[in-house]
């Protein structure tokens, strides 16, 4: 039986019509008035006004040179790691081309997007791997052009340990300009940036509407909404790891969300303590205590087939297990943004650069999508090739079909390839 020990308090809302009146608003703006616009809501909301928003060579080279040598070479272990992996995801993806029928040819080829934006949220945290996570797997794909966007920070424009990931990771332009009117900037072009193709990245509730606005103009993504954690434990996990993890995970913001799904009471009852106490020793514990008070949600099952249910129920963004068989949960798990098995493996390593990416699905979209990955990046587009024999053997049946569905012109376009095939023979 699928009990709470704690339940949350409140649900994050799938949308706030607020937000999208507002973004609305935005976007039009932008779309009509262009850089002018721009400017305002920067003013307005980063009290950031450059002369320009793009930045040149040498302002992306003094900012590199004040990130010290040695976070520039954990960076570059990162993007190393991200490049890795991207790299052999692509391998997986190959061409085809096949003949269905003598004389008929169907294949496919993976194309790459030809401009993508590259939003890495930054407002209020320097988030270095999102600009890594961003910009290194799209030129893996073979994107020729990536553009970076990122709000200031502290007034100052974009942290330059940012700066220097977004540079490293294959950005050929980046822009100072952050939320909603950021991403119009993409979609609608700025100053010299020429408008992309699609967007990426994860943002707060604006830049999420944005995207869910924008999409249809431009690609996008996902709709990515607060971060989430699911660790799985049983009566062989250590407490105090299962609690450093969520603990550290809700200082995310106040809608972070938290789940426990555990086997064995006892072990979910020292969690919850240790999670009360982590909280309260973090520089950060007033937003993690918000979240964990409203959002967290501690699981008890009475079997492993129940923790899996219950797992799959959330579709956790992030699902950690730790028990004494991680492997049997990877062969029955389903839903989830990315899976980290073991007590050895942490969603830090997951958001930070061991290799996989963190742009991921929230709020239940992990039971119908994956997060970002190299193919995100690629479009896989159709061709056929038809000799006489084939149009021969494949027009009879598209005539009839076509007759069937009482479209007369469709029918005689395979017809007229069969009459002349007649004439011919």
């Amino acid at each position: 039986m699928i009990r709470y020990l704690k339940q949350a308090t409140r649900f994050a809302r799938a949308r706030d019509p607020e937000v999208a009146r507002v973004v609305s608003e935005i976007l039009l703006d932008v779309e009509r008035r262009g850089v002018a616009a721009v400017r305002e809501y920067s003013e307005r909301f980063d009290r950031w006004s450059p002369a320009r928003f793009t930045l040149t060579p040498s302002e992306i080279a003094r900012a590199v040179d004040r990130v010290p040598a040695e976070l520039r070479d954990h960076i570059d272990m990162a993007a190393a790691q991200i490049r890795r992996f991207a790299r052999e995801q692509r391998a997986t993806l190959r061409d085809l081309e096949v003949e269905t029928l003598d004389g008929i040819t169907l294949g496919h080829r993976h194309v790459p997007v030809d401009a993508v934006g590259a939003y890495a949220p930054g407002g209020r945290y320097p988030l270095i791997a999102s600009s890594l996570m961003t910009t290194v797997v799209p030129g893996e794909a073979g994107v020729p052009r990536v553009v970076c966007a990122a709000p200031p920070i502290d007034g100052e424009g974009i942290h330059p340990a940012m700066l220097y990931a977004m540079h490293t990771g294959g950005a050929g332009e980046i822009v100072c300009v952050g939320g909603a009117h950021g991403l119009a900037a993409l979609a609608f072009g700025l100053e010299d940036v020429v408008p992309v193709d699609m967007i990426v990245g994860a943002g707060n509730a604006y830049v999420a509407e944005a995207k869910r606005q924008l999409f249809g103009h431009v690609g996008i993504d996902l709709l990515a909404g607060p971060s989430e954690i699911s660790v799985i434990v049983d009566d062989t996990s250590d407490p105090e790891l299962a609690a450093a993890d969520i603990a550290g995970q809700l200082e995310h913001g106040v809608t972070t969300v938290g789940w426990l799904i555990s086997t064995s009471r006892t072990v979910a009852e020292q969690v919850m303590e240790s999670i009360e106490r982590r909280i309260g020793a973090l520089p950060t514990r007033e937003i993690a205590a918000q979240a964990w008070r409203d959002y967290g949600e501690v699981i008890l099952c009475d079997t492993d087939e129940e923790a899996v249910q219950a797992s799959d129920g959330t579709a956790s963004e992030h699902v950690e297990v730790h028990t004494a068989d991680p492997a049997w949960y990877h062969d029955r798990l389903r839903a989830y943004g990315s899976l980290f098995l073991g007590a050895d493996s942490a969603v830090p390593y997951g958001d930070k650069g061991v290799g996989t990416n963190h742009v991921l699905p929230t709020a239940g979209a992990a039971r119908y999508t994956g997060g970002l990955w190299v193919g995100s990046f690629l479009k896989t587009l159709t061709y056929q090739r038809a000799t006489p024999d084939g149009s021969a053997a494949i027009a009879p049946t598209i005539v009839a079909i076509a007759e069937a569905e009482r479209l007369p012109g469709h029918a005689q376009s395979a017809q007229e390839r069969l009459d002349r095939i007649a004439q011919r023979t």
